[in-house]
């Protein structure tokens, strides 16, 4: 991949409550590269907000290190730490919660430039720039003087994308993007974000639980469980071809048009083991149905595209 634009490297979280320290986060360690779509996917409560918002600096690690552009980010200040947020921004899950319903549109994506105000400093330049953001997502100038609650789902996301590119980002962070909306509506949204990396070059961290959705945007798919990397790999790779028990179950419960495709699914017994007393050994082995006495007492080595997840466990049943 050469060098990455984005590279995590062991990052742990954690969050104190009531009886302890909940892990949000057990030693996670990506690469993003520049122009790329790295999908992010597990179950609620897998840490994938919460990685997504320590890289945004909205935490902070309890260890293990960020670089971005080379750059250590939590040790950025004043100007040096604006210029860096310019360059990472966020699309959110919600369309209707995420845009302030007292604002038109253009005002919207125009919020940004008053922080960066080396950006556009002219009233002129900024609403020149402002229908050039509406024309790049596929809404018309006009629209820049409608609220929130004159457009549907689908275009409030289109703001929402607009707003996030105002600022020229490098890296934008899409927090289940689409999974608020209709699915003919998510086909559209998708296939804007596709066409923009093109256009653009700007990478994608995208975070969903829907791999029907990753498939169609993702060059890479990390698989996340009770706050660890568990699988990654590229999209054919995880998804054609899955070596962890989780990934197999989350592949087979996709729902497909393929008929030549299997249809058996791999039901998980129980639910998420509560962060704040994970399972020792392998988190997943308390649901897994090829768990052995082996997995309480150390946890398997990260899968890495086609190399064998466990000796014991390289053939999923139920999974081509």
């Amino acid at each position: 991949m050469g060098e990455p634009l984005l590279d995590v490297s062991d990052v742990r979280k954690s969050f104190p409550v009531r009886g302890g320290r909940v892990r949000a986060l057990d030693g996670v360690s990506l690469r993003l590269g520049r122009g790329e779509t790295l999908g992010l996917v597990g179950e609620s409560g897998c840490g994938k907000s919460t990685l997504a918002r320590t890289l945004l600096l909205l935490e902070r690690p309890d260890s293990g290190s960020v670089r971005f552009d080379g750059t250590d980010p939590f040790a950025l200040s004043g100007k040096q730490l604006l210029d860096w947020r310019r360059r990472v921004q966020m699309v959110f899950q919600d369309p209707f919660g995420s845009l302030n319903a007292r604002m038109t549109a253009g005002e919207i994506i125009a919020e940004p430039w008053r922080t960066h105000r080396s950006l556009h400093r002219t009233a002129r330049d900024r609403a020149a720039r402002v229908r050039e953001l509406l024309d790049l997502v596929g809404l018309r100038a006009g629209d820049a003087d409608r609220h929130p609650e004159e457009f549907s789902g689908g275009q409030r996301q289109r703001i929402g994308i607009a707003r996030a590119l105002a600022l020229n980002p490098d890296v934008v962070v899409c927090d289940e993007p689409v999974s608020a909306l209709d699915l003919s509506v998510q086909a559209q949204v998708l296939n804007l974000l596709a066409e923009l990396r093109a256009r653009l070059g700007v990478s994608y961290l995208f975070i969903s639980h829907d791999l029907s959705v990753v498939r169609h945007v993702a060059d890479r798919v990390v698989v996340m469980y009770l706050g660890r990397i568990v699988e990654r790999g590229t999209v054919d790779q995880v998804l054609e071809r899955p070596r962890h028990p989780y990934t197999a179950a989350l592949v087979s419960a996709a729902p497909t048009l393929d008929r030549t495709a299997r249809a058996e699914r791999i039901v998980l017994d129980g639910e998420l083991p509560s962060p704040l007393r994970p399972p020792s050994g392998c988190g997943f082995r308390t649901r897994c149905w090829r768990a052995t006495d082996e997995c309480a007492e150390k946890a398997p080595p990260e899968v890495h595209g086609a190399e064998c997840y466990h000796p014991l466990r390289t053939e999923l049943t139920g999974v081509s």
